[in-house]
């Protein structure tokens, strides 16, 4: 099984992102998809894996096998996360919906760290380009503000909003660059210090509900073998057999 039909036949939800779900889109803004895909039991069962990432098939699209997808989550990814709480999903069969009623097991106060860390990051690059050439990446600059505005209201409310509202005139003004590189370090500096004072009292858990996740990922998997066994397989496994008498063997 190819990557590419891993993605085609396995996806098990799908959404547009970038501009597009941050309500950030203009007339030349790409539409950049990302997915999950639950790849069939049985290919675990060899020594070569299917991956846990695919790029493609189409421009612009990424997807997560639903395994790798839940371990960034509870890591508390923020291009993960984000892809979760999209507004616009095209795709979304009985276990992507049940994924996406989990919204909630995986949020936690280990955000801020992430977020916020990832932010320094694209932060350094941004200050890198003012001094190489004398202005950021505008988008970029852009994007990052919008990051730390999620962040910030992430913690303070407990729930990841991922579409702007009405700082989108103003997030626009940067990506055109029309607000000064001093001013949108001042904006970035008090969205830091914002979402520093929300980890005090923020509602999150201290961790995210593993077991939920797993429990999730587990039933998932299992339901997957059961679809791909041939029939006396699918009585073994039921019996709590290894496929092909293999129990005990090593």
């Amino acid at each position: 099984m190819t990557p590419e039909e891993l993605v085609r036949d396995h996806t098990i939800y799908s959404c547009v992102m970038g501009s597009r779900a941050f309500g950030l889109a203009t007339e030349d803004s790409d539409t950049d998809r990302r997915g999950v895909y639950l790849a069939p039991t049985p290919l675990f069962w060899r020594f070569d894996k299917p991956p846990a990432h695919v790029e493609g098939p189409a421009a612009e699209q990424f997807s997560w096998e639903l395994e790798r997808f839940c371990e960034l989550a509870l890591r508390n990814n923020p291009n993960v996360l984000e892809c979760l709480h999209s507004p616009l999903v095209e795709h979304a069969d009985a276990t992507g919906r049940e994924l996406l009623s989990l919204r909630g097991a995986f949020l936690s106060r280990r955000a801020h760290e992430t977020f916020v860390r990832y932010a320094a990051g694209q932060r350094r690059k941004l200050e890198a380009d003012v001094r190489q050439h004398g202005a950021p990446r505008w988008k970029h600059a852009m994007h990052l503000v919008r990051l730390l505005i999620s962040c910030r209201d992430l913690l303070r409310s407990g729930e990841l909003r991922i579409e702007v509202g009405e700082e989108r005139d103003r997030l626009l003004a940067v990506k055109r660059g029309e607000v000064s590189w001093p001013e949108v370090e001042s904006w970035m500096n008090r969205l830091q210090d914002e979402s520093d004072a929300a980890r005090t009292t923020t509602p999150l858990p201290d961790a995210p509900d593993h077991a939920r996740v797993e429990d999730f990922l587990t039933r998932a998997r299992r339901a997957s073998a059961l679809r791909e066994l041939p029939p006396h397989a699918y009585d073994e496994v039921v019996q709590g057999r290894e496929p092909g008498g293999l129990t005990g063997q090593r």
